[in-house]
């Protein structure tokens, strides 16, 4: 492989989906007791696999980082002159859908063996600044 034609190569994604993942995207399904905040029963899964181009998830992912980075960097634009705190470590669990579209894991998501990828951002080394003359 050259640094060409890279973003031609692809992956396979392999997502797995439960028939609640499957319902209605932002509403509660009812099952079992009729309870929509109980636990779900067990439900039988859906192995799906695709193949998308390094292209595709390298322009995903930058977008991702940059809508981040810009989002962390207005909040702490907003803090530090407040409370003369800084923003000094991030991290954040994100998942490729089997489109290649990178999606941030917010609370109560189960991630754990389904693949979450965790991006970790540390503030960088302060450069010592040259004295002015």
């Amino acid at each position: 492989m050259t640094d060409k034609n890279w973003q031609d190569e692809e992956l396979w994604i392999v997502t797995a989906s439960t028939s609640d993942d499957r319902s209605k995207e932002g509403m509660k399904a009812v099952t079992g007791n009729g309870n929509p905040y109980g636990s779900p029963k067990v439900a039988d899964e859906e192995i799906k696999e695709n193949r998308v181009k390094a292209g595709k998830l390298a322009t995903q992912m930058s977008q991702f980082v940059g809508v981040v980075s810009h989002l962390f960097n207005h909040v702490e634009k907003q803090v530090q002159p407040q409370a003369g705190i800084q923003l000094d470590e991030i991290t954040l669990t994100v998942e490729i859908s089997s489109e290649g579209e990178i999606k941030l894991l917010g609370t109560g998501v189960k991630a754990a063996g389904k693949g979450a990828i965790e991006l970790k951002f540390k503030r960088s080394p302060q450069t010592p600044q040259s004295p002015e003359n």
